[in-house]
């Protein structure tokens, strides 16, 4: 004879509700880890533009206070005039803008390639490219510098141009092989068939597909390319009217003082550009890493 079945045990309001507490505990603890993490990442961006409003004796003397007791406006018309950072702003978008142009043409066709088509030699060239990688950058300036050099191109924005964009740039170029790859190749077929040769397939049909991929490599390089600091500083340093916008952050460094508010002011400028840049990049920035990883 079975024993009679007991009567369900009754749950509290207070114990269900911490029931569903210690259930949700792991979700609250990683908010609170990501939080704590990002607070820790954005301060100081958040105390560069807070100094950016300050003058120097109040960003030694009030600490890690965020607010300015009198915002400080002329710390950006001095940066902006004064230090000539309207022309260095100039200069980096110029130089930026045709960096990324090249880099993203070239890169787009190299990938293309290798990505689509199989000839003898395709891994070896692959491995020259990865190759790169490992090779120092301060171990081919000295003859990007003799090159320019001789070309005529040492003190120019068209040479700083050329030698920025004359890296391999591997890791875009496998960027767009990986997302060639994953195309249908009845595009190109179809595309051959009606007669278009291999310039038009390109430009009329697979780079136009590859928007996405095209926004990360170009995100990229101009993060790469704004923050750049040791080409243009060779090119511009016997013409100072040449200088970008990292290199005229040492403007600010005098002989025997440092202009602290100026510098901030002049941080928050520079950064404004890649913020929205990557605040109107960013769904495409994701789509291509995630097409990339896939394939």
């Amino acid at each position: 004879m079975s024993a009679p079945a007991r009567p369900a045990r009754s749950v509290s309001p207070a114990r269900r509700r911490a029931q569903r507490v210690v259930a949700r505990a792991p979700w609250w603890l990683a908010v609170l880890a990501l939080a704590v993490g990002g607070l820790l990442w954005v301060y100081p961006f958040i105390w560069m533009v807070s100094a950016s409003l300050k003058s120097s004796v109040e960003i030694f003397g009030a600490g890690l206070s965020l607010v300015p007791e009198t915002p400080v406006w002329e710390n950006y018309s001095r940066a902006w005039g004064d230090a000539g950072f309207g022309v260095y702003m100039l200069n980096t978008v110029v130089v930026t803008v045709a960096t990324v142009v090249i880099v993203v043409v070239r890169c787009a066709l190299c990938g293309y390639v290798l990505g689509r088509y199989r000839f003898r030699g395709s891994r070896l060239v692959m491995g020259v490219l990865v190759a790169t990688l490992f090779v120092p950058t301060g171990y081919t300036i000295i003859p990007i510098v003799k090159l320019s050099l001789e070309l005529g191109l040492l003190n120019s924005l068209a040479g700083m141009t050329l030698a920025l964009s004359g890296s391999a740039n591997v890791a875009s170029i496998l960027i767009y092989a990986g997302y060639f790859r994953q195309l249908p190749k009845e595009l190109e077929e179809a595309a051959v068939v009606d007669g278009a040769g291999f310039l038009r397939v390109f430009f009329k049909i697979m780079l136009p597909l590859s928007m996405p991929v095209t926004a990360t490599v170009a995100l990229l390089t101009f993060l790469f390319t704004w923050n750049a600091f040791f080409l243009p500083l060779v090119f511009s340093f016997s013409r100072p009217e040449l200088r970008t916008l990292s290199v005229g952050m040492q403007a600010f460094v005098g002989e025997n003082a440092t202009d602290w508010s100026g510098m901030a002011a002049a941080g928050v400028i520079s950064i404004v550009p890649i913020v929205a840049l990557f605040l109107f990049l960013q769904r495409y920035f994701v789509d291509g890493i995630a097409g990339a990883v896939k394939s």
